[in-house]
């Protein structure tokens, strides 16, 4: 299953063009699975600019599949040391949203689309981590 990252919504509601959309159209059209965490699902409607587009929007995701921390004392645990991790190795994570999400399909082996260059730094660190690769 695909954990859809907030980077390829924002992008597909701003009708961009790139692979990791025309991925998610994929998914979308073929009806194959797909979740979000509770940050994504927060983070998108955090960058609604109408009160109209926040509740469309929050209504589509209700209906969608939600993924959760585990253990949310060891997930958080394991997202911290993800982040020093990668810090010690000279790799500045932008977001702990991402390495929460990161930790997350770690831990439930979902594979990350997304558009984020952070979770392919991510991945140089933890190795498992399942992200789908595209050319653009």
């Amino acid at each position: 299953m695909y954990l859809v990252d907030t980077s390829v919504w924002i992008d597909y509601f701003r009708d961009r063009n790139n692979a990791p959309v025309r991925y998610l159209v994929d998914i979308l059209e073929n009806k194959i699975p797909f979740s979000i965490t509770g940050m994504i699902y927060q983070e998108v409607l955090q960058g609604t600019a109408s009160l109209r587009d926040f509740e469309t929007l929050a209504d589509y995701f209700s209906t969608q599949q939600f993924v959760y921390p585990k253990d949310n004392f060891l997930t958080h645990h394991e997202t911290a040391k993800l982040y020093f991790d990668c810090r010690k190795k000279g790799i500045t994570i932008r977001s702990s949203v991402d390495c929460l999400s990161a930790q997350i399909a770690i831990e439930q082996k979902l594979t990350i689309l997304h558009n984020d260059k952070d979770f392919n730094n991510i991945k140089k660190i933890r190795p498992k981590l399942l992200l789908v690769t595209h050319d653009d």
